[in-house]
Order: structure tokens, then C-alpha cells, then sequence
């Protein structure tokens, strides 16, 4: 009997879990990156991957890097014996590549997946419906963690609000997780839902009624 193939969702998640734990080769990492990119669904799921794995580095203080490199150095180029005249060599090249993949293998374990960070909570008084907002390296990841979408026909629509300014759009609330390019806003900026037609506000400005609202660092 043939095995079939894990359907796509699993493989996605998979994918997503390698990414995470840091077990891909470089250009499958770059396209996990580039993927994350373009598809929020993507992105929300190396996004839970990095929130269930996070609790393994509790309870380990930060530490520098060591500076592994002059010895990288000293091993991978001991002082040669004296050579007659310089030329083109096969083991300097190998040599070379083994030196650039060494680095490449330092990079990958000391820089990890971005963690998520908390920035707000939106939330009812009841606490019925919520919005979770989180930094994930350069980008806002913003989950429904109560309640259920708008009623058809409406959509809940996030806003930031930066002090005296007018309100900016950061993007429509729906099932998926909101995955968003845009800096963690500073504390004393307001984060807003409003409810708005499908397809969201027409205007650029909240037109139907503002439901939730949190502000950054309080």
C-alpha cells in the first residue's frame, strides 16, 4: 500500500515546527521567511509553534555568545609551513567553505525565532470577546481569544491611535489570527476595534461602533 501524502494544514504545520526549533538548512529557512511574508496563515502558525515552545527557555538566564572565532580560526587555519610561490589551491578553497559554513552553523544557533511578546488586551467588561495583541520580531500579531467573529455581512476592523493623531487601520479581525508588518506602538498609544461593513471601513476612519479599546502600556 502506497502512503499518501500528509494532507497540506499538517505539512504547513511541520514546516512551521521545524522553522521554529531551527533544524532547517538555509534556503529552506529563507523560504519559510519569505512564505511568512506573504501568507498570515503561515505566520500565525510559526507563531504558535513559537508561543507551546517558548516555556523550554525558562529558567535559563541570557548569556553572551562566546568568541568562538579566533579559535574557529586557529583550527580550521593553523599557521602553514612556508610555501614556494602562491597559487590557486583545492584545499584553500575547501578550506574557505568550511570556514563560511561554520559560520553560517553559529548564526543559526545563536539567533533564534523572534518570541512573542504581550502588548494589549482588548476585552469586553465581561470579558465575552478579546483580542489578544503580541509583538513577533517587526510584526503584530493580534488572535481572537473569547468570543466569535462579527455577525455576517460585518467585520471587526483594529485601529491605532497615536495621541492627538486620527486613527490608522492596522487590519480586519477575522478567523485567522491577524498578522501585521508594524512596530509595537509606544506606550500611551490606543489600539481600538470597530464594528464595519465586510470588507471594512470605506473612509479610512472607524465608521460603525468602536466595541473594544486598550492602551499600550497601561
Amino acid at each position: 500500500m502506497t502512503d499518501l501524502p500528509p494532507p497540506d494544514h499538517e505539512a504547513d504545520d511541520l514546516l512551521a515546527a521545524e522553522y521554529v526549533l531551527g533544524v532547517l538548512d538555509l534556503p529552506e529557512r529563507a523560504a519559510a521567511e519569505a512564505r511568512a511574508k506573504r501568507e498570515p496563515g503561515f505566520a500565525a502558525r510559526i507563531a504558535d509553534w513559537e508561543a507551546r515552545l517558548g516555556g523550554l527557555n525558562d529558567g535559563f538566564d541570557d548569556a553572551p555568545a562566546p568568541d568562538l572565532l579566533p579559535r574557529i580560526e586557529a583550527r580550521l587555519f593553523p599557521s602553514p609551513a612556508p610555501q614556494p610561490a602562491p597559487g590557486w589551491s583545492p584545499l584553500r578553497w575547501l578550506s574557505g567553505m568550511a570556514f563560511g559554513a561554520t559560520l553560517v552553523l553559529l548564526a543559526l544557533v545563536t539567533l533564534g525565532p523572534p518570541r512573542l511578546a504581550p502588548v494589549a488586551l482588548l476585552a469586553t467588561a465581561d470579558n465575552r470577546l478579546a483580542y489578544e495583541v503580541a509583538s513577533v520580531g517587526d510584526s503584530l500579531r493580534v488572535t481572537r481569544v473569547a468570543g466569535v467573529p462579527a455577525v455576517e455581512g460585518q467585520v471587526h476592523e483594529l485601529w491605532v491611535i497615536a495621541p492627538g493623531a486620527a486613527p490608522v487601520s492596522l487590519g480586519l479581525l477575522e478567523d485567522d489570527p491577524l498578522i501585521v508588518t508594524y512596530p509595537t506602538p509606544p506606550a500611551g498609544w490606543v489600539l481600538a476595534v470597530s464594528v464595519e461593513p465586510a470588507g471594512g471601513s470605506t473612509t479610512g476612519q472607524p465608521t460603525g461602533p468602536v466595541i473594544l479599546t486598550a492602551q499600550v502600556g497601561t
